[in-house]
This record gives structure tokens, C-alpha cells and sequence, in this order.
């Protein structure tokens, strides 16, 4: 692959084109960097106090009820963003989704397990559980490249 770059003051904004033959696993994972929105932090609270929580310290967020949870090491916080705007906000080489109500921070996954009826068992870190559901294991799958096979 070959980079150019045009450091010249007279740009009025960055503009990052690509020239490529096809679309491969590259050329995502480059769009996929480029297109991330960056979030520097989310308010949680904790009874009436606000904490500032970094998205890299969140193992990660639960929807409970009417609302969203996040789980660190301090604790578990309410947060005021849904599960879909965290998934738009959030870095996708960091966070996945692993069901309708968990969005998990892959920094902080231990190790999976298979469970009952194609389902995964997530284990975190922390030592807290949660489970993948079989809509999402493929996903969780393709980005981690468990399903790669090494040729010998």
C-alpha cells in the first residue's frame, strides 16, 4: 500500500481519499478509523453524585429497565445515552455489541465459552458474566476472527 500526504496551509479542511482495485479487509478496517467518532467521556451517576467515566474504563454498558448502566471497576453508574446512540458514539474496534441489552469493551473480555443453543458466555475481567446472543455471535466472531482457521 502506498500513503501520500499533502501537508500544505492553503487546505481549507482534511480530505483523506483512497484509491484501491476492491474494497478488502484493509481498506474497512481504514474507513472504520476514519469514520469513528471520538468520545472522550460519559456522565454517569451514582445516587446524586455525577462521575465522568473514560470510555477504555467501562467494561461495559447494560440496559436495566428504563435505563442504561455502565460497570467499572468503580462501580456501576446510570447513564442518560441509549444502547443505540452508545454504539454510534462509541470506538468500534473497542466496543461490540453482544445483545439487545450489553454493548461490551473487548479490552475487558477475559475469555468466551460456548453455552446452550449456539449462544456465548462472556467472561470480563472483573469476573462478571454475560451472555452473547446467538444473533450477535457471529458478528462478535467475525470481528475477533475466531472462525479464521490457521493452514498448516
Amino acid at each position: 500500500m502506498k500513503v501520500l500526504l499533502d501537508v500544505d496551509g492553503t487546505h481549507e479542511e482534511t480530505t483523506v481519499t483512497i484509491h484501491c482495485k476492491e474494497v478488502n479487509d484493509s481498506i474497512k478496517e481504514i474507513l472504520n478509523y476514519l469514520n469513528e467518532r471520538k468520545i472522550e467521556f460519559i456522565l454517569g451517576k451514582d445516587g446524586e453524585r455525577q462521575h465522568i467515566l473514560k470510555p477504555e474504563e467501562i467494561h461495559f454498558f447494560h440496559a436495566k429497565g428504563d435505563y442504561v448502566h455502565a460497570l467499572t471497576a468503580r462501580g456501576d453508574f446510570k447513564i442518560k445515552e441509549k444502547l443505540y446512540e452508545l454504539e454510534q458514539l462509541l470506538p468500534a474496534h473497542r466496543f461490540i455489541r453482544l445483545s439487545k441489552s450489553v454493548i461490551a469493551n473487548l479490552y475487558e473480555i477475559s475469555h468466551f465459552e460456548p453455552s446452550f443453543h449456539g449462544t456465548l458466555c462472556v467472561n470480563f475481567k472483573s469476573g462478571v458474566k454475560e451472555y452473547a446472543s446467538r444473533h450477535y455471535v457471529g458478528k462478535i466472531k467475525e470481528v475477533l476472527k475466531m472462525n479464521r482457521r490457521e493452514s498448516k
